[in-house]
């Protein structure tokens, strides 16, 4: 009976261990060590810590380089003149006293908002036959009155670069041209610039479709008042986003990119990534680095503070590689970062190693370190990829950074009422944020979009 009661004694104390291991973890996460956003802190945010190593040079200006300032320019829109009354010295008139010198200054101001108004007649004539032909407005010029491609272009431009929220909209065209635009016409023209996309869209599907390399991410978005999620695909040029009601394999298949892929998957780690066998896989290091440091705060895993130094270390012999035009590292150099790499790895396992048997059906509960350990053991070939093929990136930080801006349009305006209008935001910003990829600005993209003549990806020459 005592040996009965010890067995189950020890049985709870492990088990017991293991939540106190969870729960102690799970109290010492911040963003530094998980994926927590960074406004879960709250004020109480201790100093950034930085695992780059600190240049020579102090921030600022460095000496001996050329400094920056508002230039002054050529071409003038206007020249004041500004005459001395009276001689500061007697006070005599100056109206016919010689000119000795001037000093020039040139203010750069905005001029007052004006909202334009330009008629289009569209002209009716006779001719000898007897048939009557009419003029033809152009594309845009579609009522009696409407408003015209710039003013479009700067309202999806409001709406979808600045994430300022309808009302607001409104309020600021008010403001600023005196233009009563209700929230509805806005709404009206992010649908109609949405809309003119299908072109654009096909082609985006087609290059990412081509690409070699593909960065993917996936997040939470309020669409009315449900959740849904945004599945993104980018590359260094080009970016896509897809709103669906799941966030698993169906809803990125529905995307109809990954699918398509022949080259090299970009993530997280998330599991349904591994459904697409017909890619190579890239695990994001910059999430093995919170979670490696989370294992080094919380526990007892001298093995994950190696772990982190060794892939920061390898990305910094990268780097130094690629600056010095190099494609890739040397073969013993290779043999060595795997050796270490293998070392590593059996040293973890010897810190967690595998549970008791319970007796219970499934695999015994581990701790968070352990399952770090196992997937960096398991998939060892997908966290190095990069050290073999320099066109594949460390992290996974492009396509974390182009969803990001979905977030901040949430926080900034909210969710979205309609699925519609979701939709057409994010189609929007795939169309905005490849032009900017490319070095067109927002603005510019979506005059050429509302012009009839919008920015597209060139599509790359066909093999020989």
């Amino acid at each position: 009976m005592l040996r009965s009661t010890v067995a189950k004694q020890v049985e709870l104390i492990d088990k017991l261990m293991v939540e106190v291991a969870e729960l102690k973890a799970r109290v010492e996460m911040n963003p530094r060590n998980s994926s927590k956003p960074p406004s879960s802190e709250g004020y109480a945010k201790p100093s950034p810590k930085s695992r780059r190593v600190r240049g020579a040079n102090k921030p600022g200006k460095q000496p001996g380089t050329p400094g920056k300032h508002l230039r002054r320019r050529n071409s003038l829109d206007e020249v004041i003149t500004h005459e001395p009354v009276v001689c500061s010295g007697c006070g005599h008139h100056l109206h016919q006293a010689p000119v000795v010198g001037e000093t020039a200054r040139q203010v750069f101001d905005i001029p007052p908002g004006v909202l334009s108004c330009v008629e289009h007649l569209a002209r009716k004539r006779r001719c000898s036959c007897g048939t009557e032909t009419s003029g033809e407005f152009p594309p845009w010029v579609t009522a009696p009155t409407c408003y015209g491609p710039n003013m479009r272009a700067y309202v999806c431009y409001l709406v979808t670069r600045q994430h300022i929220p309808i009302a607001r909209v409104a309020e600021l065209l008010s403001d600023t041209y005196n233009a009563t635009v209700s929230t509805g016409t806005i709404v009206t023209m992010v649908n109609e610039g949405a809309a003119m996309l299908a072109e654009f869209l096909t082609k985006l599907t087609t290059l990412l479709g081509d690409s070699p390399v593909v960065c993917a991410d996936e997040t939470g978005l309020r669409v009315a008042a449900k959740l849904h999620w945004v599945h993104s695909a980018s590359t260094g040029g080009l970016t896509h986003y897809h709103l669906d009601t799941r966030r698993g394999v169906d809803a990125m298949t529905n995307a109809g990119i990954l699918d398509l892929l022949g080259g090299v998957l970009v993530h997280d780690g998330w599991t349904p990534y591994r459904h697409y066998t017909n890619v190579a896989h890239q695990l994001c290091n910059a999430h093995h680095l919170r979670e490696l440091q989370a294992a080094t705060e919380t526990g007892e895993q001298a093995w994950a503070g190696d772990m982190a130094t060794l892939l920061c270390d390898t990305w910094e012999h990268v780097l130094t590689a690629k600056t010095a035009g190099n494609d890739h590292l040397p073969a013993e150099q290779i043999a060595s970062i795997n050796n270490t790499y293998d070392q590593i790895i059996t040293a973890g396992h010897d810190t967690n190693p595998n549970p008791a048997p319970t007796g219970k059906r499934g695999r015994p509960k581990r701790t968070k370190s352990a399952n770090l350990l196992g997937r960096l053991d398991t998939h060892r070939d997908d966290v190095l990829r990069f050290v073999t093929d320099f066109d594949i990136p460390f992290d996974n930080n492009l396509a974390e950074r182009d969803i990001r801006m979905v977030k901040v349009h949430q926080k900034i305006s909210g969710g979205f009422r309609t699925l519609h209008g979701a939709t057409s935001f994010l189609n929007l910003r795939s169309y905005l944020s490849s032009a900017n990829k490319h070095g067109t600005s927002a603005l510019t993209a979506l005059n050429q979009l509302f012009a009839g003549t919008p920015w597209t990806p060139a599509l790359p020459a066909p093999n020989p």
